[in-house]
């Protein structure tokens, strides 16, 4: 299945941010029912009615963005800009996708019917959940644009829904309809899932950031739309976006928590027996726990029936409400208290209540830029950088890459599952091809390969690398990489005297970045 984002133009490193698919406040049985928000006409925000009102809380974003560039991360790559769309929200702000404003340098907002565009500034962004808020310079703008009501329940399967947006293909506003077609709890950007809704209403590049609106309120934000198919589209729902909004209230966005235990269903016929279980027991089966420590909670075999007082069926799903059934994962952000879940498991033919530490993250050896750029260091004609997450995303989108990289049994793809084998692990990689000099004569060039011991020592991330490099004093400098592939020795002055030369010849301002620069330059660093 591919999925496109809807912003036009987009940087390859932004094509996760809307691309992929796969929870939320409050306790108890999940989400109110549809019936049951009619009926209670809560509002989040100082309603604006649909119509004319809520053209007036729409508006178009213009940005330009940098991203970075993974084979030349002392640079940005150029200039792009593109348009999206963004509504307005409670606290004079505008709310709308981090993929629409991720990487931006400049942002302008413009409202439906004006010439006007406004100068604003990203005040929180999430990239997991594809959600961003954005602060205008001058707030006089939303006298005249008031904030749109947003449901406090899920939508009905058939809903009428409206999407508000500037798509492509004009500059007015556009409105299109169609239905609620589904919901689903699946993932979003990795590692992040959440509730998603799907719409029939059509929806195009442009449409980004805008509201959909079933009644008189809002009931998610438009994200993405399903590529080589017609007329489905994805939109977050209020639900997600209130997670979001809550969590940013303290200035800072710490995430969802999540389970990343692996887990299989119960549903082949042999594992009832294999594990002695009652007929009656349902769950999914624990396939292999995030850690293999005595006192983690979780064991091979175990049997998560239930979470919180929930039961979980054989297939690994809830039902929520009267009309909705869900991944039981939709209610680890309800009923998640103080970074500890509460489950209910049958092990060893014993029930258990057991409260199973969740985090936002999951531990791994390779870096989350989360919108910042990727740190490097130049030494000589080569190029280090940290293994990110972000690269993982850029690799897996070039087939000829990715197995031109499994033939060399690189650990950007065989570690990508796993966790660091100690506490300050981050891989490291030579970003870039390597630059001209005699002293890469001979040998292939290493670009993307892992970096594994300088001189006999095993390197646990950039910063140690720096520091080893620092203070090596051998005559010779030895590169050992992980995974297939030739070791690469230099003289090792004659590395640190070609890199001022290599630096001005290419273009580059820095070494490396600066907290990079302050480890080499402490105790007499490049000497």
């Amino acid at each position: 299945m591919h999925m496109r984002s809807l912003r036009h133009g987009i940087a390859p490193i932004m094509l996760m941010a809307g691309l992929l698919l796969g929870p939320a406040s409050g306790l108890g049985a999940g989400a109110p029912s549809a019936e049951e928000n009619k009926k209670s006409g809560d509002t989040s925000a100082a309603p604006a009615d649909t119509g004319k009102s809520a053209e007036a809380s729409v508006v178009k974003i213009f940005s330009t963005a940098r991203y970075p560039d993974f084979s030349k991360p002392w640079t940005k790559q150029s200039p792009s800009e593109s348009t999206g769309s963004g509504v307005v929200i409670e606290g004079h702000r505008i709310l709308s996708n981090a993929h629409v404003v991720g990487y931006a340098s400049q942002v302008q907002v413009q409202a439906s019917q004006s010439g006007e565009k406004i100068s604003a500034t990203v005040e929180a962004i999430a990239y997991g959940i594809d959600l961003a808020v954005l602060k205008l310079d001058d707030e006089s703008f939303f006298d005249s644009h008031p904030p749109l009501s947003r449901a406090t329940a899920l939508p009905a399967i058939k809903d009428a829904v409206m999407a508000y947006g500037f798509p492509k293909g004009g500059n007015t506003l556009s409105i299109t309809r169609g239905i609620v077609s589904r919901i689903e709890f699946t993932a979003y950007n990795f590692p992040v899932s959440g509730l998603r809704i799907q719409i029939d209403a059509a929806i195009n590049p442009g449409n980004s950031g805008g509201p959909a609106i079933a009644g008189d309120k809002m009931i998610g934000l438009v994200f993405s739309r399903l590529g080589g198919s017609e007329n489905i589209g994805y939109i977050i729902p209020c639900e997600e976006i209130e997670l979001f909004l809550q969590d940013i209230r303290d200035g800072h966005y710490d995430g969802k928590p999540a389970v990343f235990d692996e887990l299989q269903t119960l549903e082949n016929p042999a594992l009832r027996p294999f594990l002695k279980l009652d007929k009656k027991v349902e769950g999914m089966i624990v396939n292999r726990p995030q850690y293999d420590r005595a006192a983690y909670p979780l064991k091979k075999w175990d049997v998560i029936t239930k979470i919180g007082d929930m039961p979980i069926d054989v297939q690994g799903m809830v039902n929520v409400g009267s009309d909705l059934r869900v991944r039981f994962q939709y209610l680890v952000q309800k009923l998640a208290k103080d970074g500890n879940l509460p489950l209910t498991i049958v092990r060893a033919g014993q029930t258990l209540q057991i409260e199973l530490p969740v985090a936002p993250r999951r531990p791994t050896p390779f870096l989350e830029l989360d919108g910042a750029y990727p740190p490097f260091f130049v030494f000589g004609p080569l190029v280090f950088s940290p293994a990110s997450v972000e690269l993982l995303h850029t690799i897996g989108e070039n087939s000829r890459l990715e197995s031109m990289l499994g033939a060399l049994k690189s650990p950007l793809l065989t570690r990508s599952q796993d966790e660091p084998a100690f506490p300050d692990e981050m891989l490291v990689v030579v970003s870039s091809p390597f630059f001209p000099h005699r002293l890469s004569k001979g040998y292939s060039n290493p670009i993307l390969r892992t970096l594994k011991s300088v001189n006999g020592t095993a390197i646990r991330n950039l910063a140690h690398l720096v520091q080893v490099l620092r203070d090596s004093r051998d005559e010779f400098v030895t590169f050992e990489f992980q995974g297939r592939g030739e070791t690469i020795v230099f003289p090792r002055q004659e590395m640190i005297n070609a890199t001022d030369d290599i630096l001005t010849d290419n273009g580059v301002r820095t070494q490396g970045s600066p907290e990079l620069m302050a480890i080499w330059k402490a105790k007499g660093g490049g000497q």
